[in-house]
């Protein structure tokens, strides 16, 4: 941003009266906040805008990154969050936001300029109390371009209708399930319903997607709010972002059985084949064996398909190796899922039914108390503001 602009932002936006605050949780994530502050900054929005950032105690530079921006930028605020995690940071920002309406940005993400006017206009239509966009992986670093390439695919995507989908008209929308990517909200609204849950360390707006629902909420999602999404760029984080998404929609799907689709049952199969492919008697050892040539010969075929999209050559040799990195972590992590919190028994059951109803859970959502500790805290009382 030049000079003239940083000198028109230097209006005291505190006394102003705040229309949109945006939400963001950071940790560590200085290689990524410069290029996602410019992003934010960016944003064409006829209206005040805040950037509350909640920092978990990075041990970069963010920090550092946030405070010198924020010494020439009044509309950027910090404030800590003690517990460290992505639902307790979004809750501390939830709790000092001032503006009528809200939006999640998360720091290793590029939003486009437009993203916050597009979803506010969209929210004033009516009609739904939820707005998103869809997530573009952009990779950087062979393994983020291979896992890229990788989300391109139906394997990757699991049937899931949030990410980017090429031939798109701008102008569409579609309604989502629980597959969803942060969002524009009215502050009202989030605040009604209790805020993120701080017992989801991930999955987290997938939880709150399930209380959408079984309210009989409709989730839309605007081609035209696009945001670029940076994968891991190693198979060992991969691997870990994955266990924990498996583990965590196990625990979501026992609280929202309307949350758990069909495709999040195969990668669980998948691991209980590659078991038996290895423990179980002669006979069914190959059966399971069959059953995973199958399936190496698909993730071949996905690798051949994703030549004519890859930068290199190397990027789409790859993709079978994320694929399969992905949906075994995911497998993994729904087994120990089940182990630590149960088996999704009615949302499995659901699926069985030939005719299901989101309706079918409205209940639920009243019964269970949202854990929500560090909406309640304010600054001054055990929540200090950086600034």
């Amino acid at each position: 941003m030049t000079a003239e602009v940083d000198t028109q932002l230097d209006v005291n936006v505190s006394e102003s009266i705040i229309d949109c605050s945006v939400l963001v949780p950071v940790l560590n994530e200085g290689r990524y906040v410069e290029a996602a502050l410019a992003a934010m900054r960016a944003q064409r929005f006829d209206g005040h805008v805040e950037f509350i950032f909640a920092d978990g105690g990075s041990t970069d530079r963010t920090r550092a990154i946030l405070e010198s921006w924020a010494q020439r930028d009044p509309r950027l605020r910090i404030f800590d969050n003690p517990n460290r995690t992505v639902t307790s940071g979004l809750n501390v920002a939830l709790g000092q936001a001032r503006g009528r309406w809200v939006a999640r940005m998360d720091a290793h993400t590029r939003y486009g300029d437009d993203y916050l006017a597009l979803g506010i206009a969209r929210l004033r239509a009516g009609g739904t109390r939820w707005v998103s966009g869809p997530p573009l992986p952009e990779g950087h670093g062979r393994i983020s371009r291979a896992v890229a390439l990788a989300l391109g695919t139906g394997l990757g995507r699991s049937g899931s209708r949030k990410w980017a989908r090429p031939g798109v008209p701008s102008d569409a929308e579609s309604e989502l399930d629980s597959g969803v990517f942060a969002g524009v909200w009215e502050r009202r609204t989030l605040l009604e319903y209790g805020g993120w849950d701080e017992r989801w360390r991930v999955n987290e707006d997938s939880e709150l997607a399930g209380r959408f629902l079984e309210r009989g909420e409709h989730l839309i999602c605007l081609p035209a709010m696009i945001a670029t999404y940076t994968p891991r760029n190693s198979l060992i984080g991969l691997w870990r972002q994955y266990l924990a998404y498996g583990k965590y929609r196990v625990k979501t799907a026992r609280r929202h059985p309307c949350t758990l689709r069909r495709q999040h049952l195969i990668a669980p199969v998948l691991v209980l084949d590659a078991t038996m492919a290895i423990c179980a008697p002669s006979r069914w050892r190959r059966i399971a064996r069959l059953g995973l040539g199958s399936y190496g010969l698909v993730l071949g075929r996905e690798g051949v398909r994703a030549l004519p999209y890859a930068e290199h050559r190397s990027d789409a040799a790859l993709v079978p190796v994320a694929l399969a990195t992905m949906h075994l972590a995911w497998g993994v992590g729904t087994w120990l899922g089940i182990a630590r919190f149960g088996a999704p028994i009615e949302a499995v059951g659901r699926i069985a039914r030939t005719r299901t109803s989101v309706a079918d859970d409205a209940s639920r959502s009243d019964d269970e108390l949202v854990y929500s500790p560090s909406l309640k805290r304010r600054a001054g009382s055990g929540d200090a503001p950086g600034r």
